[in-house]
This record gives structure tokens, sequence and C-alpha cells, in this order.
């Protein structure tokens, strides 16, 4: 038996979020904020914290800073059960990233610093340490500067060895959505997008032509639609779930969240409402707590959540 139900190569920062910023923020003056947040953040980093919350064996490979900041995120996803022993820290001035979110009522800005995210390459890569699991994982698909070319070279390998794949572009930070990934796309087994990246991915605006296209190059496409819920197509099949109710605090990781419910299931060969109906759970539970791994880092809470929204 495999060692991992599943493994991730990808960034490990953490977020700070402010709260309670004005709409407008206008230059040389000085704003309060009413509370912040300093968390696990990154999407590779959520996916794998709140798959291990949720069950699975999970093995990560990452690259940080030789830092406080570091220290801090590798003890929190060491704390909620994910293997670390892969994540390399980097000698000298290269620090750990890390992500500003300013949170206001209903928008927000996301600002990136990114250090050591852009390092990690294919050489960093225990190909048999990724590959004793039968599923592997990858976020930010635009973030992974270093690694972005070899990553067709990585989806290659890993499927040689049996493993299935899937993917989460996330946003791309310069917005011209190329680089490659339809060469990416053939070696995926399920593509997780939401709504917007999904349209700007196959460049159209209308969410039913993006979700055909993809489902021509992918066997399994699932979109994330926000309150709506989620939906998944699979060559002809068409499945939809809705969202869950709850008390909502913030969004971070919520798309994150969302794909460590579906693929916590999805390992474990459930069927497609399970998967999608766990997704939208887990994405929901975020939001109940401030990031994206707070909520999953209080297992009581968890287990009452989930048999509340059985």
């Amino acid at each position: 038996m495999p060692r991992f139900d599943v493994t991730i190569a990808g960034e490990l920062n953490l977020d700070l979020i402010l709260y309670g910023l004005p709409a407008d923020l206008p230059p040389e003056r000085e704003l309060l904020v009413d509370r912040m947040m300093l968390t696990l953040g990154s999407s590779s980093a959520i996916v794998a914290h709140n798959l291990a919350a949720l069950g699975c064996k999970v093995g990560f490979i990452s690259r940080i800073g030789n830092d406080a900041l570091g220290a801090i995120a590798i003890e929190r996803l060491s704390d909620g059960g994910v293997d670390v022993s892969k994540v390399r820290r980097e000698e000298g001035d290269k620090q750990t990233g890390l992500t500003v979110i300013l949170q206001r009522a209903l928008e927000r800005n996301i600002l990136t610093y990114p250090g050591t995210i852009f390092d990690l390459t294919l050489e960093d890569l225990d190909l048999e340490y990724l590959t004793d699991a039968g599923h592997f994982h990858l976020s930010s698909y635009y973030l992974q500067r270093g690694l972005h070319a070899q990553v067709g070279e990585l989806f290659r390998r890993l499927k040689a060895e049996g493993l299935t794949i899937s993917l989460d572009t996330n946003d791309d930070p310069e917005d011209r959505w190329e680089g490659g990934l339809s060469d990416v796309l053939r070696y995926v087994d399920v593509f997780l997008p939401n709504a917007r990246e999904a349209r700007l991915i196959t460049k159209s605006n209308d969410l039913e032509t993006a979700v055909a296209r993809l489902a021509e190059q992918v066997p399994l496409v699932v979109i994330k639609l926000g309150e709506q819920g989620a939906m998944a197509q699979r060559g002809p099949e068409r499945f939809r779930s809705p969202a869950v109710k709850v008390s909502f605090v913030d969004p971070v990781g919520a798309g994150d969240s969302f794909d460590a419910g579906f693929l916590s299931q999805y390992v474990h060969g459930a069927d497609l409402p399970t998967c999608l109906a766990a997704g939208n759970k887990a994405g929901a539970f975020s939001t109940t707590k401030p990031g994206g791994t707070e909520a999953f880092r209080d297992r009581q809470r968890q287990d009452e959540f989930w048999k509340q929204n059985a």
C-alpha cells in the first residue's frame, strides 16, 4: 500500500488578513483596521492541511526561508498532520513568502511577496516520495515559476507511475492565462477551477462554453460556483451540488478547502455527488473562521459541523 493518499508539491507561506478597511485607500493616510489574523496560507498548504484534517495521509514538498515565517508555516502544517520531512529550508537572505489580504465587506485585495515561492524546481522534488501515493495535486500553477516549464514533465512521470492527478491553477497574477496549460491538462484527471478562472482560461465569456471546451481536454472538470455550490462535467454527464449555508467570516481559502473536501472523497473512490457535496461542505466550513485552515484546526467543531450537514 502507498504511504500517502495524496502528495502535493508547491508553495508554503502565511496569510496576514486585515479586516475593516474602507473601500477607498487614500495614499499617505494611516488607516486603522478592526482586527487581524496571521494564519497558514498558500493554496498548496491549505489543501494539504485540510486534506489531513479530513482523514487523508498527505505528503508535502516545498521551499521556505530560514526565518520565523517559515518556521511558523511548517509548524502549522506539521501540527495539522501533514508530513513535512521533504520541506527544504533555504539558507541566505531569501525569505518565506507572505500574502497580505485586505478584506472588506464585499471585496478584497490580495498582495503577495513571493519569497521562496518561485524557487521550487523539478530538481527539488523527490519522485520516489511523490509517487508513494495514489494521487498528486498541484495548486497555484501560475505562481510555481521555478517549476512552471517542467510541470508537464512532472505530470508525465507521475502518470507513468500510475497516479491520478488534480490541478487548480488559482489566479494568474499577470492576467495572461497562457503558459502551456493546454499541454499540461492532457495529463490531468481532475481540473478544479472556479467559474471566473474557467472563463479566462478558455477565453470565453460564457461558462457553458468554457466547461465544454475544458471537458474536451480533461476527463473530469469541477467548477466552483461560490454561493451557487459546484458542478462537475464528466463527458456528457453533468452533476450539481448546492452550497452549504453558514455564518460567513471570510472567503479566504474557501476554494482550496473545496478542493480538499472533494479530493478527500475522490481518492477513496466515492461517486461524484458525494465528492461534490464534500467539497461544498469543506469550502463552507472554511469560511466560518478567518483564513483557510483555522476552522479545520478545531476537530470537535469540524465533527459537529459534518454531523449537522450530513
